[in-house]
C-alpha cells in the first residue's frame, strides 16, 4: 500500500531529500532578501524585477548546457561542484552590509551565480533521485522533493524577512550561507550511483541533441510549453509580492508571511500528489497553472491583507499540482539517457521567467503593480489555452505510461521495473 512516505524509506533518498531541503531553503532566502534589498535602496518596480532577472536569468540558456553536462560527466560531482561558487558569493554579500559598504550593483551578480548554482543543482540532483528510487516510487520522490521545496519556499520568505526585521540584511545572508554548508555536507555523503557511469559517452555534438528533441518528442513539446507560459506570465510577478504587499503597511515579518504563503500553498498540492499519486499526471498538470491563473487575480486585487494571502495561498496550491507533477512528466516523455538534457530544455522553459519579469517591470512602471500581475495571468490563461489547442498531447499523459517514441521513431523503454540500484561508495 502507497504512503505519502514511501520514498524516504529508501536508503540514501533522505540524505538528498535534507540537502535538495536545506538548498532551497537558503536559495528561497535569497530570492527574498535580494529583491527587499533592491527594493529598500530604490523603491522601484523595475529594480525589484531586476533581481528576479539575475536570479532566473541563468536558466533560460544554461539549461541546455547544464542538461548536457549532467547526461556526459558524473552528475554528483556537477552538484557538489556548483556549491564552491554559491557559498562563497552569498557570505561575500552578507560580510559587505556588516561591513557598511553594501551598494545595489553587488546584488545582482551573486543572485546570477546562485541562478547558476541552481541550474546544475535542478538538473543534476533530480536525475539522481530518479536513478536511485526506480520508476516505481519516482512520483512519491520528486512529491515529496516538491512539497519539501514549497516548504523551503515559505520558510525562506518567512525567515528571510524575519531575520532582516530581527538581525538585519547582513546576518540574514550568513545564515543563508550556513545553509547552503549544511546543504554541501549532507549531499556529499551519499555515495556514487554506478548508474551514474553508464550514462550516454556523448560528444560536444550531443549538446545540440536536447534542441533537437523539440522537434520529434511532441509531449515534451507539450510540456515544456505549459511550463514556459506560467513562467512567464505566472512567476514572473513573484519578485513583485512585496510591492504589492506595501500596500497593506505592514512590516518585513508580515511582508515575508505574505510571500511564505506561496509556498504553503506548493506544499499542500505537492503533498496531496505525494499521498495518492493520482493516475492523471497530465491533466493534474495543467488544471493546477489554471487554479493558479485565476487566484493571482484576487492576490493582486484583494482589499485586505488576509483576503490577498488567502488567495495566493489558493494560487499556489494549483502550482504544487504543476510542480510536483512535472519533472516526472519530463523524465518519463524521453529515453533513458535524455532525461538529463530533458531537464536541462526544461530549465530553459522555466528560464523564460527572467523575460517576463523585465516585460512586467515596465507595465508595472507604467499602470502600477496590481494591474499589470491582473493582466500577466490573464493573458497568459488565454494563450496558454490556444497553445494546448495545438499541442494537447501532456492532457493524455498518465502515471505508468511505459514507452513513448524516440527521435527515430522506435518505442523506447521508459526504464520501468528497473533493478534496484547499486552504490559504489567511491570518493569525489
Amino acid at each position: 500500500m502507497t504512503t505519502t512516505f514511501d520514498a524516504l524509506k529508501i536508503r540514501y533518498f533522505p540524505l538528498i531529500f535534507a540537502s535538495g531541503w536545506t538548498w532551497n531553503l537558503s536559495r528561497w532566502g535569497v530570492s527574498f532578501v535580494g529583491p527587499f534589498i533592491a527594493n529598500d535602496l530604490t523603491g522601484s518596480a523595475r529594480m525589484v524585477q531586476l533581481a528576479g532577472v539575475a536570479l532566473w536569468s541563468p536558466l533560460l540558456f544554461g539549461g541546455v548546457i547544464g542538461g548536457w553536462i549532467s547526461d556526459r560527466f558524473d552528475r554528483r560531482r556537477v552538484v557538489i561542484f556548483q556549491f564552491f561558487a554559491t557559498i562563497p558569493s552569498i557570505l561575500f554579500l552578507g560580510w559587505m552590509e556588516l561591513a557598511g559598504e553594501l551598494r545595489l550593483w553587488m546584488v545582482y551578480p551573486v543572485l546570477f551565480v546562485t541562478g547558476v548554482g541552481w541550474v546544475f543543482d535542478m538538473v543534476g540532483r533530480r536525475v539522481i533521485v530518479y536513478d536511485l528510487v526506480g520508476s516505481e516510487k519516482i512520483d512519491n520522490a520528486l512529491a515529496l522533493e516538491a512539497s519539501g521545496g514549497a516548504i523551503a519556499l515559505a520558510l525562506g520568505a518567512l525567515g528571510g524577512g524575519s531575520l532582516i526585521q530581527t538581525v538585519g540584511v547582513g546576518w540574514a545572508l550568513v545564515v543563508l550561507g550556513a545553509l547552503q554548508i549544511i546543504s554541501l555536507t549532507t549531499f556529499a555523503a551519499v555515495p556514487v550511483v554506478t548508474r551514474l557511469e553508464r550514462v550516454t559517452a556523448a560528444g560536444f555534438s550531443e549538446l545540440f541533441d536536447g534542441v533537437r528533441m523539440l522537434r520529434t518528442e511532441k509531449g515534451l513539446v507539450s510540456i515544456l510549453g505549459v511550463t514556459a507560459f506560467l513562467n512567464f506570465f505566472f512567476f514572473s510577478s513573484t519578485p513583485l509580492l512585496q510591492v504589492v504587499g506595501g500596500k497593506f503597511n505592514v512590516g518585513p515579518a508580515l511582508l515575508g508571511l505574505l510571500a511564505a504563503m506561496l509556498g504553503i500553498g506548493m506544499f499542500g498540492g505537492a503533498l496531496a500528489v505525494a499521498r495518492y499519486q493520482p493516475a492523471r499526471r497530465g491533466l493534474l498538470y495543467v488544471g493546477g497553472s489554471y487554479l493558479a491563473f485565476g487566484f493571482m487575480i484576487g492576490f493582486a486585487l484583494a482589499p485586505w491583507y488576509v483576503a490577498s494571502a488567502a488567495s495566493l495561498a489558493v494560487a499556489a496550491l494549483g502550482m504544487g499540482l504543476f510542480g510536483s507533477t512535472q519533472a516526472v512528466l519530463v523524465m518519463d516523455s524521453v529515453p533513458e539517457e535524455r532525461r538529463g538534457r530533458a531537464l536541462g530544455l526544461l530549465s530553459s522553459a522555466i528560464g523564460v521567467l527572467p523575460l517576463g519579469m523585465l516585460v512586467l517591470g515596465e507595465v508595472a512602471e507604467v499602470l502600477g503593480t496590481s494591474p499589470a500581475i491582473v493582466i500577466s495571468v490573464i493573458t497568459g490563461a488565454a494563450l496558454m489555452t490556444l497553445f494546448l489547442r495545438i499541442r494537447p498531447e501532456v492532457l493524455d499523459m498518465r502515471q505508468g505510461a511505459g514507452e513513448s517514441e524516440d527521435n527515430t521513431g522506435q518505442h523506447s523503454s521508459r526504464s520501468r521495473g528497473l533493478p534496484p540500484t547499486v552504490f559504489d561508495l567511491k570518493p569525489i
